[in-house]
């Protein structure tokens, strides 16, 4: 099966916060090979498409709270963002590591272009 990458929609009036972090044209999500796999910059998140639990789209952020990587105040959720638009969250039956040291999360928010493509990628992988 051929890689699907879903790009992220990069919004340039916040490129003062995603091109330090090393984001760059072409970086999103790649789905391949059984496993998900989100590069933000020099950052990776990646786990088994049988730990996904689903997708849901999510619209109008708040640029403080979507534009970089951030942590959810109310759980233990992660965002790669690049704009204030729409993202998908993906939800995790068992937490994943390794994007930031010592944590764990239980869902990912990337605001990446295709977000009705990624949700269908997602919910046909699972």
């Amino acid at each position: 099966m051929a890689a699907k990458v879903f790009e992220y929609k990069l919004d340039t009036r916040f490129f003062f916060v995603w091109w330090p972090l090393g984001v760059r044209v072409g970086q999103g999500v790649t789905i391949e090979n059984g496993r998900l796999t989100a590069q933000y910059g020099r950052v990776k998140l990646s786990t088994s498409l049988n730990n996904i639990d689903g997708g849901h789209i999510t619209e109008n952020y708040s640029w403080a709270k979507a534009i970089g990587i951030r942590m959810s105040f109310a759980d233990d959720g992660l965002t790669f963002g690049t704009n204030t638009e729409a993202g998908v969250c993906i939800h995790f039956k068992e937490p994943v590591g390794g994007a930031l040291p010592g944590m764990q999360h239980s869902a990912l928010t990337v605001t990446v272009d295709d977000c009705d493509g990624l949700v269908r990628a997602i919910g046909k992988a699972t």
